[in-house]
């Protein structure tokens, strides 16, 4: 079957996800850590038989006392609990694990960590701007790398297709995780913002590769030949490296996310989410989308 033949049937599905995603992003919205919205993080594990409603009514009384203000618990392991609460003091800290301790029994504290409001706000700033000045940079990339193709062939379009096909990985893996924050403990951090850029680099250099060899294609004898068939040469071309190059990262990836540390499992899991829709934009979304530009630019031209 040819890849015009599923990239149809795709691009439905992709407009679909990336839709469904922007009103996830909206509408419950995601989970966000104390990176971006301040307080304090406490991971205690209980060495007692206590359950997570057991430590919910302490904190109720605790609440009552505006000793830790509204606290949020999720648990993370059996034994494990993560605790949100205001920005807390060392006093107050120090208070509420003496407390916890007195009518819970022993326990184990993992994680303490406080971030104040304008932290948070300019640490939110920060990753806006992190993904912009990416975006920018890529498309001015592309446009120069490709800047020598045949006249017939804008170079912008080239520039244009990779960013749209970032945007549609970031906005699916965005609203994959925005359920996974409301269903698990994962709530969206730094690290996932980190993991969010590293999907893009892996993004625009899976396309690069598909569109480089489409290059290679235009100067070669198919040089004279429809776009859309070009184009077809060069995924055929550019398959057995790409799913390769994916499949060898996929399983370091699931090495460390089997075996690795806690603290990077989220992060890890992230990229695996987003080298397989990478992967998938590169194919799907980004070169079909080139091809659609180069028509329209083609008939633009023919009637003019």
């Amino acid at each position: 079957m040819k890849f015009a033949y599923i990239s149809k049937l795709c691009s439905g599905i992709s407009i679909i996800l990336v839709i469904l995603s922007i009103g996830l992003l909206i509408y419950p919205g995601p989970r966000l850590s104390i990176d971006f919205t301040g307080g304090t993080l406490l991971e205690l594990r209980l060495t007692t038989e206590k359950t997570k409603d057991d430590l919910l009514l302490v904190l109720r009384q605790d609440r009552q006392s505006d000793l830790i203000g509204n606290a949020n618990v999720s648990v993370t392991k059996a034994d494990t609990f993560l605790i949100r609460t205001r920005d807390l003091t060392q006093e107050e800290h120090a208070r509420l694990l003496t407390r916890l301790e007195r009518e819970l029994g022993e326990l184990e504290e993992l994680q303490f960590t406080t971030i104040g409001p304008t932290v948070g706000t300019n640490l939110k700033k920060r990753a806006i701007w992190a993904f912009t000045a990416a975006s920018v940079s890529i498309i001015l990339y592309l446009t120069f790398a490709f800047r020598k193709v045949p006249k017939k062939l804008n170079p912008w379009s080239f520039g244009v297709s990779a960013l749209v096909g970032i945007i549609h990985d970031v906005f699916v893996t965005l609203g994959i995780f925005i359920v996974l924050s409301h269903t698990t403990s994962f709530e969206i951090d730094m690290l996932f913002v980190t993991a969010i850029l590293s999907i893009m680099g892996y993004s625009v250099n899976d396309t690069i590769v598909i569109f480089d060899r489409l290059r290679d294609v235009l100067f070669s004898a198919h040089k004279h030949e429809d776009f859309s068939v070009t184009a077809e040469h060069g995924l055929r071309q550019s398959v057995s490296r790409t799913l390769n190059t994916g499949s060898s990262s996929l399983i370091m990836l699931l090495a460390l996310f089997f075996l690795g540390s806690e603290s990077i499992r989220w992060f890890i899991l992230a990229i695996i989410v987003g080298i397989i829709i990478g992967t998938y934009s590169s194919f799907f979304v980004a070169t079909p989308l080139l091809v659609f530009l180069q028509k329209h630019r083609h008939h633009k031209q023919s009637r003019q």
